[in-house]
Parts: C-alpha cells; structure tokens; sequence
C-alpha cells in the first residue's frame, strides 16, 4: 500500500533517528555510532515524549527499548505508524518477553531485536533498515506519479498548481482505505473525484454506490440506506436490501452530505464507526465492508456551529479532506478545458472540430464562472450548437448573460479607475413635462436600491464570495444575505 508524507528525503544519505531509552550511556553510545552512519540522533526517555517528538518532528527510523518509565514499548507502536511519517520502528531487549513481541511484530516492527549488547548490532540493522526505507519510498512515489497521470486521463483537466495539489492528493488518498469529505463548489468535479478514487483503489473491482442524499425522500431515507424487512411497514411486501449493503466491498459515495437528516445523521455515525446497521423492522445487526466518501457543497463546520449537523459525524467524515478549487481561481486550466470538452462533443456528435478565435478564448477567461465547469461546458456545448456551419467559434456564439456580464464587470472596472471629474457636468435644460419623474419615495427607493447592489458587488469582490466572511462583514444574516442576492440577481 502506498505511504504518504514520508519525511526522508531519498536524494541524499541523511536520515533521522529517535533512540528512546531512559540510559543515557545506552543513547551516548548509539549516538556515536550512528553519527558515523550519517544519521542524527535524537533522544526521548520515555514513550510519551518519543510519541510527542515523533509527532511533531517526524523520524525514519524509531530505536526503542522494549521496557520504558511509562510503559511497554510494543503497545506504543501503532501510535507510532499513525503519523504521516510512518517511521521504522526497532524494538530492543536483552531478555524481552514473548507476548510483548508477538504484539510488536504483529503492530508491524521492522525487528524486534533480542541480544545482551544491543549497541553492538543496532547499527547494522539501521543501516539495513534505512536501505528497506528508500527503497519503499521510492516505489511509492513512482506508483504515486502513475497514478497522478492516470487521474489525468480520468477526465480531471488542469496543470495549474491548485489542481495539480489536488491531483496529488487524490493519488494518495486513493490508495488508503480511510473516509474522504470532498468539498467544493457545484461544478467543480466532486463526483468525478470520486469517482477516480474509487477507480484507483484497492475496491475498484467492486462498485461504486451513489447516494444523492438532497433527492433521498424524507419518509423513506432510512428504508433506502438501511433496507427492510418484509412487512415493516405498509408496502413491505418483501425484503428489501439497502444502498449501504449494495456498497459491500466496495465504495459508497454520499453527495450532497450536507442535506442528510439529523436524526439520520446520529444512526449513520455508528454505521461509519462500525459498519454494521440494522435494516429496518429487522432484529438482525448487518456488516458491510464500504469505503466512505462524501461530498458537499455546503459549510459543513458553519451547519456543525448552528447545530444542523452533527460535529462528531463531521470528525469522521473528513479523515481526509480534499478541496476543490472554483473555476475562477484556476484560469489558467480554463483553455485546456476548453479544448478538452470541444473534442469530446464534437466526436459524440461526429461533427467536424470548430476552431476558436483569440477573443472568444479570451472572453472564457475573463468571464467568474460561477457554475464552475459544468457552467463553462454548458456554455461550450451551446456556442458549438449555435455556431452550425461555421468552422470557426466567436464570442457571439456564447450565451448573451455571459457577455453582458463581461462588459458590466469592464464598464465598472473602467468607472472605478477614472480620475474624478471636477468640473460637474452641465445640467441639462429644464424640461417644462415632469409627468414622468418619480415620486420622492420612489427616487429614495431607487436610490437605496442603487446603493445596496453596489454595496453587495464590493463586498462579495473583497470576499471573494464567501458567505460567512460576508455575513460578519455586513452583519447580514445568512437568510438576510441569500435574499438581497436574489432580490439583485447577484451569485456568490
């Protein structure tokens, strides 16, 4: 399997070692030699302060006395690995006792080493130790890049640096077997992340289940994860298997995470905990072997702060967390997408590969895309479909919103960059007809209006669209807010 964040560097014979051992003459004398390896050694003299340092510093290799002042050092050892270091760990005694080093071989030791000098051959072993160590890690990070390309060819376009830590950390993600939150914009690919997680995993033989959790019905949510019993309630003519059971050795994926019931919520916590769940109407407890990922586009923590979701289901959904970036703060994929989605559309409908000018490249770019790339794909799919013979794509070709909100954003951009003028503007000539001026409340609502829309547009700009920054900025309410955006057609 591979291992993430490993901390030693392959490129040169540097390495790290923590020596725990309560003996100073022991760690002095380990020291020496280590040093003359070109390793660094460290000292901890207890099995908390070796979990604190590996914690904090991270090792490659972890000498350990097998009895310490606060413990048995073999009981410590899947603390040891759950660190993103994962260091080799070594265990010494000059007696040693069998039921302790069954139980360290079995957490995963490298060695469990039992001799009456053991300064004598540590060395050795960390050498061979450090060999395994390079080795490992230099397959992972070639598997790593294999599958980095592979996502890349799942239909996840982008070589901008955002997308690329997100690649990145899908390849990882992809080959533990620990639940993921992927969180985002709607548009940006959740599912499509998803499922390459799935695809590049260890369960990608088995299927993928994907629950939409905003189209579950209310009174059938529980039925439709859990399943039933025949005759559980009235329709139940048979025995129903659930969508948790479905994902059995295999991959569940839970969309829109953020819509799921509370009371459903605290139920499905045990099952993530446990993966049992009882069906409904059944007296039988059921197990399911799933790998869980979520997604949402929604604040999960803010919902968690309000109390319309749980906090402890929140902890742990996301044991990985991976966030995808909006299209507005990665145009740089913007014209790779561009090209990637004529070629698909144009061979699904067999028809001959239009060309793009350098404006209508340049408006895609220009435009937030507030529908990420589901939006951009819309709108590709309907200048292809209005250009029609023409071999070539122009900026008319692109939905009318699109361009009027190009040219308001030039206009007010151009407005704000203008020196003031001090000379006022000429009134223009009194008119003898006011029949069509507003009345003076109707002047002051316009007015109102006027200032409200401009005041929104600044504040969404500094925010970059976050609602709670918005919120605590304005002292708007999240209702509040959502309305005013409405009332002014504004997208966050």
């Amino acid at each position: 399997m591979l291992q993430t964040g490993l901390k030693l560097n392959i490129s040169t014979p540097t390495a790290a070692v923590l020596i725990v051992d309560q003996d100073r003459k022991i760690f002095d004398a380990l020291a020496k030699r280590t040093e003359e390896l070109g390793i660094q050694p460290r000292h901890a003299g207890t099995l908390q302060e070796a979990l604190q340092k590996n914690c904090s510093e991270g090792y490659d290799i972890i000498l350990a006395r097998d009895i310490l002042p606060d413990g048995a050092a073999c009981y410590a050892v899947t603390e040891f690995l759950a660190e993103p270091a994962t260091p080799e760990i070594i265990i010494y005694t000059t007696g040693g006792d069998p039921d302790q080093a069954e139980l360290a071989l079995k957490s995963g030791v490298w060695d469990y080493v039992i001799d009456p000098v053991p300064e004598n051959v540590l060395p050795e072993l960390m050498k061979r130790a450090l060999r395994y160590r390079r080795s490992k890690i230099a397959d992972a990070q070639a598997e790593e890049k294999e599958i980095c390309h592979l996502l890349s060819n799942h239909g996840i376009i982008g070589r901008s640096s955002a997308m690329q830590n997100c690649l990145n950390l899908a390849a990882r993600i992809s080959q533990s077997d620990a639940n993921v939150l992927i969180t985002g914009e709607s548009g940006t690919g959740k599912e499509l992340f998803a499922s390459a997680i799935h695809n590049f995993s260890s369960r990608a033989g088995s299927s993928l289940i994907i629950v939409d959790c905003a189209a579950l019905p209310p009174t059938l949510v529980e039925s439709i994860l859990f399943g039933h019993a025949k005759g559980s309630f009235t329709g139940a003519d048979k025995s129903q298997q659930g969508l948790i059971k479905q994902a059995d050795g295999g991959t569940l994926f839970l969309d829109e995470i953020g819509e799921m019931p509370l009371e459903i919520q605290k139920k499905f916590l045990r099952v993530i905990q446990e993966r049992r769940y009882r069906p409904v109407g059944s007296n039988v407890e059921l197990r399911s072997d799933f790998r869980l990922i979520a997604a949402t586009n929604r604040d999960l923590q803010a919902m968690s702060a309000e109390g319309t979701f749980r906090e402890d289901l929140l902890f742990r959904l996301r044991t990985f967390h991976l966030e995808l970036p909006p299209l507005r703060n990665r145009t740089a994929d913007i014209t790779e997408l561009a090209y990637y989605f004529r070629d698909i559309f144009c061979k699904r409908n067999k028809l001959k590969k239009k060309k793009f000018s350098s404006d209508y490249l340049m408006v895609l770019t220009q435009y937030d895309w507030p529908g990420n790339v589901r939006e951009l794909f819309q709108a590709m799919e309907r200048s292809i479909t209005d250009a029609q013979d023409s071999t070539t794509l122009y900026p008319k070709h692109l939905p009318a919103s699109i361009r009027i909100q190009i040219t308001r954003k030039k206009l007010q951009e151009q407005k704000e960059s203008s020196p003031p003028n001090p000379q006022p503007s000429p009134s223009p000539p009194a008119q003898p007809d006011t029949g069509s001026m507003p009345t003076i409340k109707e002047a002051r609502e316009q007015a109102i209006e006027q200032e409200e829309r401009r005041y929104l547009e600044k504040l969404l700009a500094r925010t970059n669209g976050s609602v709670k920054q918005c919120c605590t900025i304005s002292g708007l309410s999240r209702s509040r807010l959502y309305d005013l955006l409405k009332k002014y057609q504004l997208s966050k």
